[in-house]
């Protein structure tokens, strides 16, 4: 139906629309509302018709738009419109003499009547729909970005001390440093302004949109009084609605890219590699607290919990160890997953002791497995767990929560805000409707892409498929527990409030394993069953000895069974799907093996080379965990051997890698890494002023900001000086330094 389309084209087509609709029915309340002052012409309609942006639609509606009286508007009132067009026709006219016979009320002198002509000239030039659409243009290609220390807080705002005197073009400002200074500025600790650029090339693109160059190059007395009316207009008025557009937009584009980091992090976690339905012990570790214990069998269903003290101030080590390898062997234990928060380095030794132990006693040792355990605290106190969970304490279902994620991420991450997944960039400071939007989004087509097992899936988890409500999920699973197993799919059309639209849209991504019906543990939607019948049929073989054989279904020629709605495109997918029935898109399971002894940031040293897992990516880099309760960065720059434009196109969040580490900061608890083992600490250029960093420590991201890469002292990398004419340049020198050499060489700026 689509041509085969993804699902992020058909997002994106979704957003299209629903901008385009938006963009008309503003179009029609500004037709209206221009032809109820009886101003609206044909050209004007055409013109607001014709527009394909909010902006431009905005711009055109300025000179029409209600607003409080103004002085250009009194200077109107006055008769003084005719002295403006009189200066403008003629620039040989004396505006003092002129001026003369244009005294009013108000404007009862030469002086303040030119004055009243210069509001007026002003108030067009700001409501010319192409003029300020130029202007809005070459601020945001020209412009700066500049911030400076608000004075007096310099040590109460050290953490953006790399901030205090700053300056980078503004089109090429990263998304992660735009928020950190937006950040910077809503605490108060910096200011920010947008430097335009010189004034005189904003003068001659002004003079040109208005068609006044050849006046302002004449040499008679009103050519002067033009010019300088011009630069009072670009300074007072054009510029500073350029530079409040052109922030705006730079905080529109950070906060978009900041949203798209966020979802394709989310997506990569959500679709990490699964453990499998193996019986799990979930370890959440503390100190204090001790470390809270549950085990989990295959299906997610608590058998047992405890809550053991073998850290300080307890330290009842052998107790912990006893007690756990116990519960191993009882429960046959494969899998222990310990949770990466406080204490849990520490916890990971135990595991190991406590598997050994476990042998020893004639089991079989269970792999200790350290997991993300962003978000579990927040399940532990939602009405979802404490339904899920009725009889557990609060601290004891992170345990659970734990466990569950180990064996299957996906199923167990549904049910926690994505937001408080950990995965995210500035995420507070970004539109949060927008952010929530894209985020649900990605956790629908994760779902979707992977299936979900119609007969244990929880409610939750089901809400996430298409065409299922909260209210036909909680019917679904209410239906399997008074009914048990479904049997087939066309079973689900017994579900109330289960209608034909909720069916056709979720039967596809719904399975049924071992049912009656072979093709419902595949992709392929009921409503091509009868392709398939047709493929059995041409091939000789029944379904269930179609499904898989690869010999035979690489042969077909998907146009041969294309018949009615079912086009080429879906044929392929049934044909693919027949081949690897049920397939999982997730990787295959794989741990990261932490090296011993090194359990802190003080016993890292340069030069080492580490297992760890990428826990986020960023737009500047990728956070590696390597067992130190401190994530370690990878700068973009130390990715690869090539110029990386998206640390996405090299890392994902949940993979494993190896790394080597390159600089140490034991009093700052930095860790510089680097993908590229054959890199040498100390290496010029590795570690790069100029991006943010963002520290985690305890499941908290703590921003700290480095200097921006492009960044300027005063009079280093200003302005060219004025080339003669009033139309200068203005374009800006590169920027020089070392630090901007270094950055050149590893591939940024020009």
């Amino acid at each position: 139906m689509t041509g085969g389309l993804d699902d992020a084209q058909l997002r994106t087509l979704s957003e299209r629309l629903t901008y385009l609709r938006e963009l008309e029915d503003r179009k029609q309340t500004i037709l209206e509302a221009i032809d109820s002052q009886g101003k609206l012409t044909d050209e004007l309609r055409e013109l607001i018709q014709q527009c394909d942006t909010k902006a431009r639609l905005e711009d055109l509606y300025l000179p029409y738009k209600k607003r409080r009286r103004t002085k250009a508007d009194k200077a109107r009132e006055a008769g003084l419109e005719p002295l403006l067009d009189s200066l403008l026709a003629d620039p040989t006219l004396d505006p003092e003499s002129a001026a003369q016979s244009y005294t009013a009320e108000g404007f009862e002198d030469t002086k303040a009547a030119l004055e009243g002509a210069r509001a007026i000239f002003v108030d067009r030039l700001a409501t010319n729909a192409d003029l300020v659409g130029h202007i809005r243009d070459r601020v945001w290609d020209s412009g700066a970005l500049e911030a400076h220390v608000v004075e007096g807080k310099e040590q109460e705002g050290a953490t953006y001390r790399d901030y205090f005197d700053f300056a980078e073009q503004l089109s090429d400002v990263p998304s992660h440093r735009v928020l950190a200074l937006l950040r910077g500025e809503r605490e108060g600790v910096i200011s920010l302004s947008i430097d335009p650029g010189d004034d005189d090339p904003y003068v001659g693109l002004i003079a040109d949109d208005a068609d006044l160059g050849s006046a302002i190059d004449h040499d008679g007395p009103a050519a002067d009084w033009i010019e300088k009316a011009i630069q009072w207009g670009w300074r007072t008025k054009l510029s500073v609605s350029a530079s409040l557009d052109a922030r705006m937009r730079a905080k529109e584009k950070a906060e978009a890219t900041a949203v798209e980091v966020f979802a394709k992090n989310l997506h990569d976690v959500l679709l990490a590699a699964p453990a499998g339905q193996k019986v799990t012990i979930g370890l959440d570790p503390g100190y204090r607290n001790g470390v809270k214990v549950a085990v989990v069998d295959d299906t997610g269903k608590v058998l047992d919990t405890t809550i053991v003290y073998p850290h300080q101030p307890q330290n009842r080590w052998s107790a912990a160890i006893d007690e756990l390898a116990t519960m191993c062997v009882r429960h046959h234990v494969a899998l222990m997953a310990i949770g990466n928060g406080t204490a849990s380095r520490e916890t990971e030794k135990l595991s190991r002791e406590v598997a050994a132990r476990v042998k020893e006693l004639g089991g079989d040792a269970p792999t200790p497995v350290v997991v993300s355990e962003s978000g579990a605290s927040v399940y532990s106190a939602s009405e979802l767990a404490s339904k899920e969970c009725p009889d557990l304490d609060v601290s004891l279902r992170g345990a659970v929560s734990i466990a569950r994620r180990l064996q299957d991420p996906l199923a167990e991450l549904v049910k926690v805000d994505p937001k408080s997944i950990g995965v995210g960039q500035y995420q507070h400071d970004v539109n949060q409707s927008s952010l929530t939007d894209a985020l649900n989004a990605v956790v629908e087509d994760a779902v979707n892409a992977v299936g979900v097992d119609l007969n244990t899936a929880s409610a939750p988890l089901l809400t996430r498929v298409a065409g299922v409500t909260p209210t036909i999920a909680e019917n679904i699973v209410a239906y399997r527990e008074d009914n048990g197993a479904f049997d087939s799919r066309k079973t689900l059309t017994k579900v109330p409030r289960l209608g034909p639209k909720a069916f056709e849209q979720c039967a596809g991504f719904l399975r049924i394993r071992g049912g009656s019906q072979p093709l419902d543990a595949s992709a392929v939607h009921p409503e091509s069953y009868g392709v398939v019948s047709t493929i059995s049929e041409t091939t000789g073989l029944d379904v269930d000895h179609l499904m898989g054989n690869s010999r035979v279904l690489s042969g077909l020629d998907p146009a041969q069974f294309a018949q009615g709605a079912v086009g080429i495109p879906t044929v392929t997918d049934i044909i693919a799907e027949l081949d690897k029935p049920g397939r999982d898109p997730r990787p295959e399971f794989r741990t990261a093996t932490f090296k011993e002894g090194i359990e802190k940031v003080s016993d890292l040293t340069p030069g080492m080379v580490l297992e760890g897992t990428v826990t986020n990516v960023a737009a500047f880099g990728a956070f590696v965990d390597i067992g130190v309760h401190q994530d370690g960065l990878v700068h973009v720059s130390a990715m690869s051997d090539r110029f990386v434009s998206d640390p996405h196109d090299v890392v994902k969040s949940g993979q494993v890698v190896r790394v080597k580490v390159m600089d140490v900061d034991t009093d700052r608890q930095r860790i510089g890494l680097s993908l590229r083992l054959n890199d040498e600490p100390g290496e010029r250029g590795q570690r790069r002023q100029g991006e943010h960093r963002e520290n985690r420590r305890d499941g908290r991201n703590h921003a700290s900001h480095r200097r921006g890469q492009g960044s300027r002292k005063p009079n280093q990398g200003g302005r060219k000086p004025h080339q003669g004419g009033r139309r200068g340049s203005g374009n800006r020198r590169e920027q020089g330094g070392s630090m901007a050499d270094a950055l050149r060489r590893a591939g940024f700026g020009k």
